[in-house]
């Protein structure tokens, strides 16, 4: 029975291919969204060795933040981290995120710190962008963290009520500026005493992420700690 299921799936791989989303190659048997090269190969930061780093560098003064970790760095200029991210955001590959999700949960789990956590919360997408592509890809990372980490998301706490224009061109004020009144918390009561893990996509200049931060502090929150799939070189 296993040799007819395998020899169908192989058939079946020959005729619609899937193919990595890091690279764009065939995946073979047994691969699933990145292929074992690619995986390999990733360019991984290891930031949970460090208990003080760049990304957690970046919110000092800022927000206080108990963890911060990202699994990968992101260079601009066609490089794989950049095509995964593509991939997750722009061409429905959600299955990217919730892998990548489950490879940053391992990578937690070596802090420890994380499992302390109550909840996890992603950063959330305006109602009409996320109508728009169907699904928040920070919520796809969440979903992976949390089947690794055995965690609640929760997103219904924190909702993105300001639909703000994009940041890509904007200066590091300029995007804290642009987030200032973006976030909206909901039934505050349920964040008293509570660590939550917020968790995005790519960490940049760090202002979506302190706007969020910030809302989530001031409404109870007693512990913080942050973690994306990428940070910024």
């Amino acid at each position: 029975m296993f040799l007819i299921k395998r020899i169908t799936a192989d058939f079946f791989h020959l005729l619609f291919p899937d193919y990595c989303n890091a690279c764009g190659t065939a995946l073979f048997y047994g691969e699933k969204t990145i292929c074992t090269g690619c995986l390999y190969d990733l360019p991984y930061t290891d930031f949970h060795l460090y208990p003080e780093n760049p990304a957690a560098r970046l919110f000092w003064g800022r927000i206080h933040c108990h963890e911060v970790i990202a699994l990968l760095y992101f260079k601009k200029g066609g490089t794989k981290v950049q095509q995964l991210i593509h991939q997750l955001k722009y061409k429905g590959q959600k299955d990217a995120g919730y892998l990548l999700g489950c490879m940053l949960g391992e990578k937690l789990l070596k802090t420890g710190s994380e499992m302390k956590a109550d909840l996890i919360i992603p950063v959330p997408l305006h109602w009409s962008k996320a109508y728009s592509r169907g699904y928040n890809q920070s919520k796809c990372i969440a979903d992976g963290v949390a089947k690794v980490l055995q965690l609640p998301v929760n997103t219904r706490l924190l909702i993105r009520q300001k639909n703000t224009a994009t940041q890509t061109k904007k200066s590091r004020y300029n995007r804290f500026e642009n987030m200032q009144t973006a976030f909206k918390i909901l039934q505050p009561g349920l964040l008293k005493n509570k660590h939550v893990l917020l968790i995005d996509d790519v960490i940049t200049t760090g202002a979506t992420l302190e706007a969020c931060g910030k809302i989530l502090l001031d409404n109870g929150l007693s512990r913080l700690s942050i973690a994306a799939i990428a940070f910024t070189a």
